[in-house]
Parts: C-alpha cells; sequence; structure tokens
C-alpha cells in the first residue's frame, strides 16, 4: 500500500544513528515524506535530504516555540527559493509550552511573516497550533492563506472552522490512541485529509512510546478506514492525491 507521510522530521538527531537506513526502507516500502522545517538549521537540512532522495520534499519554517527567539525572516525567504521546497513551516502558535503574553505576540507576529512568505512563494503554510485555536483563526481570517493544520486534534465544530477558511487538516497518530476523535474523524470530508506522523514524536498504536518512522503512517490511514467504514487503500490513494494537490508535487517512487 503507497502512503504519503506529509510532516515527518528525519533530519532530527533522533535518527543520527541509522538516518539513511531508516530513509532507505521508508521509500523502498512507497512511503513519500515531506520533510518539516523547525528552525534555521533544521530547515537547511531538511533541504539536503529532499535534495538527496527522489521521494523526499521539504518545508522551511521556524516552530512557534523556536520563533521567539532572534529570528530573519529573509533567511527562510532565500531557502524558499530552492525547488524542492514545497511549503513554509512549520509556523504557527503554541500557548502550552509558551504561556507569556508578550512572548505569545512575538509568535503572532513571526507567525504573520510566515504567512506573507506562503503568499509571496506561492507555497502552502503548514501551521502549528496548541492552545491557541481562538487567536489562530482570528489571524488566519485576516492573513488568508492555502494552508495544513498540523496535528490536528479538535473537536468536528471546531475542524469546520478550519474547513470553512479553505484548509486542511493533518492527522497522525494521536486519533490511535483513544475514540476521543472519532467523530470528527467520521465526519471532515476525506479530500481535506492530509495523514502524517509527525516522526519521530508521536508514534501511533501498536508502536506508542516508541521513535516513530513515517512508514508507521500506514497505521494512521488504517484508523481512519476503520472509524470511516471504508478500506485502508482508499484513504492512503486519497490522501496521496490530496498531498500531491496540496504540495503540487508528482508522488511516484522509482
Amino acid at each position: 500500500m503507497l502512503t504519503f507521510d506529509s510532516h515527518c522530521h528525519p533530519q532530527f538527531p533522533q535518527y543520527d544513528a541509522d538516518r539513511e537506513e531508516v530513509i532507505k526502507r521508508t521509500l523502498a516500502a512507497g512511503c513519500g515524506m515531506i520533510c518539516v522545517g523547525t528552525d534555521l538549521e533544521m530547515s537547511k537540512k531538511a533541504i539536503e535530504l529532499a535534495e538527496k532522495h527522489e521521494g523526499i520534499w521539504a518545508t522551511v519554517g521556524c516552530h512557534p516555540n523556536e520563533s521567539i527567539k532572534e529570528l530573519q525572516i529573509t533567511d527562510y525567504e532565500e531557502l524558499a527559493k530552492h525547488p524542492k521546497v514545497v511549503g513554509i513551516g512549520e509556523t504557527g502558535l503554541d500557548y502550552y509550552r509558551t504561556p507569556e503574553k508578550e512572548k505569545q505576540e512575538k509568535q503572532k507576529e513571526i507567525f504573520r511573516q510566515f504567512l506573507a512568505l506562503a503568499v509571496e512563494t506561492k507555497k502552502p503554510a503548514v501551521i502549528h497550533c496548541r492552545d491557541a485555536y481562538e487567536d489562530m483563526i482570528d489571524i488566519l481570517k485576516n492573513n488568508p492563506v492555502a494552508g495544513v493544520v498540523h496535528s490536528f486534534t479538535g473537536d468536528f465544530n471546531l475542524a469546520g472552522k478550519f474547513l470553512d477558511l479553505g484548509l486542511f487538516l493533518g492527522l497522525n497518530g494521536i486519533i490511535t490512541f483513544t475514540d476521543e476523535y472519532d467523530n470528527m474523524v467520521a465526519n471532515v470530508p476525506l479530500d481535506r485529509i492530509l495523514i502524517e506522523t509527525d516522526a519521530p514524536y508521536l508514534a501511533p498504536v501498536p508502536y506508542r512510546g516508541k521513535r516513530n518512522e513515517s512508514l508507521y503512517v500506514e497505521f494512521v490511514a488504517q484508523r481512519i478506514a476503520e472509524i470511516r467504514s471504508v478500506p485502508p487503500e482508499e484513504v492512503a490513494r486519497q490522501t496521496i492525491k490530496n498531498a500531491e494537490k496540496f504540495f503540487g508535487i508528482d508522488f511516484h517512487i522509482s
């Protein structure tokens, strides 16, 4: 079953001991990857992996918990010009680890800059949002952009607010942990869903608690299929089509 991991971090140090082995077995199994940048260094490393492997593409951005540090958006503007960079992010708001109001305002400022870069480069935004949905929706209403809300764990009502803004929703291993999200998963249009791992984090059942890998995105597809009472292959095919459309890529493994 071909699959596509729309959000992972194989450039992270958790893979330093066996990175090429992990990537090779992932691509050999027919799983493509979007390697997502989380700061300047990790964005550059994402591009390096994308240059090296046919089935990998990159995004460049700064995680909101990193963006409160000194940041030059011009550095990311240069990286975004690379032909294998297909998105801007991850970027967004994270009030869970940043409760200070002053720092939250800094996150908002940087988030708007990255949204502007996404519009300027005509590349979609990969959006991180944790404990900040109200502010997030307000900013997106005033700064419309093509984008995906990565690692979405809200209910169907909240999902609808993002769908109304034209956004996609990224679902990962969290939906295998509990039935809390079943109603949302069952009712979001399948053509607005991207599946992801967020590897090395959030490994799905049956690997929960272990280092995650892009190959495990198949368990996300299987869980969605179970909830929606459709074949897993149908979910995999549609989410590949969604990723191709969203990122403007042609996915194939030779």
